[in-house]
């Protein structure tokens, strides 16, 4: 496998995963699969691998590439709706390992017709399904002012967000914004070159694809349902690419791994103090060494953090 789509932390993942034989597992963001043909590898006969992903072009390579297993279970559809699928599988309160890779893939990246980045022009799209919701060109016709600066400045915590906001509210009255290459020209000319030499529309590329997809209201379904989905013992590992994503993980982990505060003196059983979740070694949060990082600079601001579900 190449630098370009090399699944991130893939050592670290599989570690953590602590994965058995036998065990039903989930990758959630298959991407090209570097993630989940490792866990596929690790399970004998009698395990499972459920892999979902909401871009119709990492499903057709799944069908593809593990379409043929009968372990494999191949879903098209957001993470966000995992316990639905695992219902239908008989499969609640039954699976060992969740995984979720979050942000966007490296094939995502370099594909200019998707339109998430501006190294390479390309319609203003950026949705992980394109065939779902409005594209980013679509919502920058319409929304307004403030809404503009409000999503630049919460997903992107860009500070120019209302120069920004209210610079393409004026020409979109004169022409459209459909290209990648057009917008991150209007945001070069009104943005100072950072000092570590990001492009000047890093943050509002960002900003703009989070809100387009609702990344960080996936992310939250999902941790409202995964103690559904997990048996106890069962591990839940993600790696999240955004200091907002990070801290929904974080918190969540969290408030489930800690006892309840009980009043000083107040009766309470050995039951009621229990947690659900208990932080999985490695307790701290995991990020790539510098021999990843050397060959996949992509990989720079990956955080991974891992739970268990204790109860």
């Amino acid at each position: 496998m190449n630098a370009t789509h090399a699944p991130v932390m893939h050592d670290e993942v599989i570690a953590a995963m602590a994965i058995k034989p036998k065990g039903r597992y989930v990758d959630g963001t298959y991407g090209r699969g570097g993630h989940a043909r490792s866990i596929l590898a690790a399970l004998d006969q009698d395990g499972r691998l459920i892999v979902m992903d909401r871009d119709p072009q990492a499903i057709a390579d799944a069908q593809a590439s593990l379409g043929a297993d009968a372990r494999v279970t191949i879903i098209h559809d957001d993470y966000a709706n995992l316990k639905a699928h695992m219902a239908e599988l008989d499969l609640l309160e039954q699976v060992d390992g969740i995984l979720l890779d979050l942000g966007v893939s490296s094939p995502q990246l370099d594909d200019a017709r998707r339109g998430f980045s501006f190294q390479h022009n390309g319609p203003l799209d950026m949705r992980m399904n394109p065939q779902q919701g409005e594209s980013a060109a679509e919502w920058l016709e319409h929304a307004d002012e403030a809404e503009i600066a409000r999503v630049l400045w919460e997903y992107g915590e860009e500070r120019h967000s209302r120069r920004i906001a209210r610079k393409l509210v004026e020409i979109r009255q004169t022409q459209p914004i459909e290209d990648t290459a057009t917008l991150a020209s209007i945001i070069s000319t009104l943005v100072p070159r950072p000092k570590n030499h990001k492009h000047p529309a890093t943050r509002s590329f960002q900003a703009i694809r989070i809100h387009i997809n609702k990344e960080l209201a996936q992310i939250q379904r999902l941790l409202e349902t995964v103690l559904d989905i997990l048996r106890i013992g069962g591990r839940l590992l993600v790696i999240s690419f955004h200091s907002l994503e990070d801290r929904l993980v974080k918190r969540f982990i969290k408030k489930q791994s800690t006892q309840p505060s009980i009043p000083r003196g107040l009766p309470v059983r050995d039951s009621e103090m229990h947690t659900v979740l208990r932080v999985a070694s490695p307790a701290k949060a995991i990020k790539p060494g510098a021999a990843e990082l050397a060959v996949n600079p992509r990989a720079r601001s990956a955080i991974l953090r891992c739970a268990e579900r204790a109860a």
